[in-house]
């Protein structure tokens, strides 16, 4: 990891191996909870760190069955088949790629788009409002990212829908792909075998003239914990992290492709 230098540091003092500051009118009760916790987020950046390291460590990957076939959009702007191996840039060796649930396969409560050519798609083969919400947050993160690997988001939708989709909301950055026409979400874990589409990411590595498959969000399909969902890409999202940093901690809610009204806020919650 990295380390920066901290900018305009203010007054700091150590207190057993932990630097501590202190904010106007703070209690000696409060700053004594606050270090208590501190320690506890020091202790998590370094857990955070060791599994970053050791999922550096992991042993070859199986490698990729298929050079898989994907519609995407050329470079003069018209439809095009895209082989897996072309989504890699000289230079850049490794590749996420992001299973987008659309079309969601599910009905639920969460209303889709409220205008729009994906307006007029039945609810169970539009967008699916969590995924909207991630790929909002990562298409300003791709611009960056990108610079060190590739990056797509798959859909099972056609591609007319999947640009359609993108147009409207406004994504500026984000490499979007069509898998309707190949097997690559069932074979990596992005659909079940009754066919409805799993929220997974996968990231894969090119050794030479090998793809392999690095590393999969396996959370999606490990037991949760109570009052928790899977959470397998949670520490790429800076919507519910920052929840986390309040007194309300995360909200009993779910992402909403608009938020338009109060009556529509409250259909958004179970």
């Amino acid at each position: 990891m990295v380390s920066r230098p901290i900018c305009n540091p203010v007054a700091i003092e150590e207190r057993g191996g932990i630097v501590t500051v202190a904010f106007p009118g703070e209690s000696a009760e409060y700053r004594a909870a606050r270090d208590r916790l501190l320690e506890r987020e020091v202790e998590l950046r370094r857990a955070m760190e060791a599994v970053a390291a050791a999922r550096r460590e992991l042993p070859p990957g199986g490698a990729v069955p298929e050079d898989y076939v994907f519609e995407g959009v050329g470079a003069d702007g018209s439809p095009n088949d895209i082989r897996l191996s072309e989504l890699f840039a000289p230079g850049k060796d490794s590749l996420v790629i992001y299973n987008f649930m659309f079309p969601r396969t599910y009905g639920g409560d969460r209303p889709g788009p409220a205008s729009g050519k994906t307006a007029r798609l039945p609810l169970e083969e539009g967008p699916c409002p969590s995924c909207v919400a991630l790929l909002d947050q990562l298409d300003g993160a791709t611009f960056h990212a990108t610079q060190h690997l590739n990056f797509a988001a798959v859909a099972k939708a056609p591609l007319s829908r999947v640009i359609t989709f993108a147009e409207e909301r406004g994504w500026r950055h984000l490499r979007l792909l069509s898998s309707a026409h190949n097997t690559y979400n069932r074979d990596y874990l992005g659909e079940t075998d009754d066919g409805s589409q799993m929220p997974m990411l996968n990231v894969f590595h090119r050794d030479g003239e090998t793809i392999r498959h690095f590393w999969g969000a396996e959370l999606t399909y490990a037991p949760m914990d109570p009052g928790q969902d899977h959470r397998s890409v949670g520490t790429l999202e800076p919507l519910w992290n920052l929840f986390d940093l309040t007194r309300e901690g995360r909200p009993d809610w779910f992402e909403q492709i608009d938020y338009l009204s109060d009556t529509h806020a409250e259909r958004s919650k179970r």
